[in-house]
């Protein structure tokens, strides 16, 4: 079957002709009984992405004219490649109208980056993209992250379709959102959706702005969006053993199987980082753990576990095969050991290791799950349960207020997050009197 052409659009600065879904340029704050409309296409129309570099230079160009914070996004081809990095890169300011980039034949885009690193770029999710933004050379020096605003503002559904629908009145479709964004070419329904994903954006942030306003939490969300942007240039952190991640290792029982699920899972690895495939499309984790679990010394008794019936799999049998054949010839010294541990036993222990200290993990809980509730704020961005968990387990000699806020100070809390749990921690982590 043919592709179909797609239509070029060349996106310029003069006012698209209205259309009945376009969005308003300061849209009423919907109500209940408003029906959402649909966007099935771009105000400016689908544009072309972006493969050369003069091509970038006149949307570079267009950025640098246009005025205000600039919408960022970015798609991944998560699932399908062993990589995470950004197969496609979406913006749209203000006087610039949307563009869309390949960011394969580039490698880099320092001019892109030199024109909107100064200004506030608006993203959805914000911790999603910009490791991969990251590799393209693009470092935000200001942020709106609005998944993160919605979630301040205690927004029970903060996925980008959901906001701009109660904030704005507008609905988008999210079926490409998984997609294999490596392939080309990109279809023109794909790029349809990749260009909605910014179209609201800039009209979602100014909604937040106000609703922040409104909730005093204006200064809260700035320290979140600081923290971010300080991160951002951050190296990816590097599990220590991530083969112990693998579905379903909590049913291998034994250190030697459990150095059969290490022996598959690099094994799996290194083919996937070389054909640049998802690990899960390799060999599934549920593979992994059946091999561990019976051991096969032949192809045939392999074959014939679960998960090693496709013909890519039976192809790497004795790939498979050796990876077990290694872990069986280990000695006991060379086994799994269960890895030391940087922080506290899982809560369910605690009961058992050190009944005071469980009692603390439950009263900061409790603290902790009333001010959330009382701030319209999910727990977990009220204050990190890791920060809570550590705290509880070793709390300072002097439970003073200043000893516990310096404390989660060090586990990386904000100062919001800090002047308002810290005096409720302080009285929760007292051992109540007999």
């Amino acid at each position: 079957m043919p592709v179909p052409q797609r239509t070029v659009v060349r996106v310029t600065d003069e006012p698209p002709a209205r259309r009945r879904d376009e969005e308003p340029d300061s849209p009423d704050k919907p109500d209940d009984k408003t029906e959402p409309v649909l966007l099935t296409a771009p105000r400016d129309g689908t544009p072309e992405p972006i493969t050369d570099r003069a091509e970038l230079a006149r949307a570079v160009e267009r950025f640098a004219q246009g005025s205000g914070p600039v919408a960022v996004d970015a798609e991944r081809a998560s699932g399908y490649r062993y990589t995470h990095r950004a197969y496609l890169v979406q913006l749209r300011r203000a006087g610039a109208g949307t563009v869309l980039i390949d960011p394969l034949p580039f490698g880099q885009l320092p001019e892109l980056d030199e024109v909107i690193s100064p200004t506030e770029w608006i993203l959805h999710a914000a911790s999603q993209d910009l490791p991969c933004l990251t590799e393209l050379g693009l470092r935000p020096t200001r942020l709106f992250d609005t998944e993160l605003a919605a979630r301040l503002c205690g927004f029970e559904r903060v996925g980008l379709a959901a906001l701009t629908e109660s904030l704005l009145g507008y609905t988008l479709e999210k079926h490409h959102s998984a997609a294999d964004w490596s392939t080309r070419p990109l279809p023109t329904s794909w790029l349809t959706y990749a260009a909605l994903d910014v179209e609201l954006l800039l009209q979602l942030r100014d909604r937040l702005v106000e609703e922040l306003h409104e909730q005093d939490k204006t200064e809260w969300a700035a320290q979140e969006f600081a923290a971010l942007v300080a991160s951002a240039g951050d190296p990816p952190r590097v599990r220590a053993d991530p083969w112990r991640r693998t579905s379903g290792i909590h049913r291998v029982r034994g250190a030697r199987a459990l150095a059969r699920v290490r022996a598959l899972w690099h094994a799996r690895d290194e083919i996937a980082a070389r054909r640049d495939a998802s690990p899960g499309r390799v060999l599934a984790d549920a593979a992994i753990i059946a091999a561990a679990e019976a051991d096969p010394k032949d192809e045939r008794t392999l074959l014939a576990l679960a998960g090693f019936g496709g013909r890519s799999v039976r192809r790497l049998a004795p790939t498979w095969l050796t990876a077990l054949s290694d872990a069986r010839a280990l000695s006991d010294k060379e086994l799994p050991t269960t890895p030391p541990s940087d922080g506290p036993p899982p809560p369910h222990r605690w009961a058992e290791r050190d009944p005071v200290a469980a009692g603390r993990l439950a009263r900061s809980r409790e603290l902790v799950t009333g001010l959330a509730t009382a701030n319209r704020v999910p727990p977990e961005n009220l204050i990190t349960p890791d920060s809570v968990r550590r705290l509880a387990w070793s709390p300072p000699e002097e439970l003073t207020e200043e000893a516990v806020g310096a404390v989660l100070s060090g586990y990386g809390a904000r100062p919001w997050q800090v002047a308002l749990v810290t005096p409720g921690l302080t009285v929760a982590l007292e051992v109540p009197a007999e």
